[in-house]
């Protein structure tokens, strides 16, 4: 990697899952909304919330914390829909809260150590400590696209 790629900081959303804490690259990051009712799908994954009108485009919900094997979002008044686009694809992710937007640098990502990993590709793309706090970047691609197939 060279030196102006690792000097080239980079901006990331973070956001609470019950207790833990995760971010995403803002560039991902198409907006963020108040928690709007989904109309559930049959036959979709159970993490598939369903789907809601975004400004007459329909959007499909995941709640993320199920999709990454952990307890379902509480409902509150914090919730919220992290709109993400990947690969030209727009997905709602529900979460418990946005925290806030970080910027770092490439250096102060660690990988996740082996143990983290399964089988396949994991979730998790890198760790970061931010004031004492352990802040997980997710690797969007395993998330969305995963998604998409098992919907489809």
């Amino acid at each position: 990697m060279s030196e102006t790629e690792t000097a080239q900081p980079m901006e990331l959303l973070t956001f609470k899952l019950g207790e833990q804490e995760y971010s995403l690259d803002i560039m991902s990051v198409r907006e963020i909304r108040s928690w709007t009712r989904a109309t559930p799908m049959p036959l979709a994954p159970s993490y598939m919330r369903g789907v809601i009108n975004l400004r007459g485009t329909v959007l499909p919900v995941m709640d993320l914390a199920e999709r990454l094997g952990l307890p379902k979002c509480a409902h509150s008044d914090r919730n919220v829909i992290i709109v993400v686009k990947h690969d030209g694809y727009m997905t709602g992710l529900l979460v418990d809260a946005v925290s806030d937007i970080v910027a770092l640098n490439q250096e102060d990502l660690q990988q996740p150590p082996e143990t983290a990993m399964q089988d396949g590709p994991s979730v998790i793309k890198s760790l970061t400590l931010i004031e004492d706090r352990m802040i997980r970047v997710l690797e969007l691609s395993q998330i969305v696209i995963q998604a998409e197939s098992d919907a489809a």
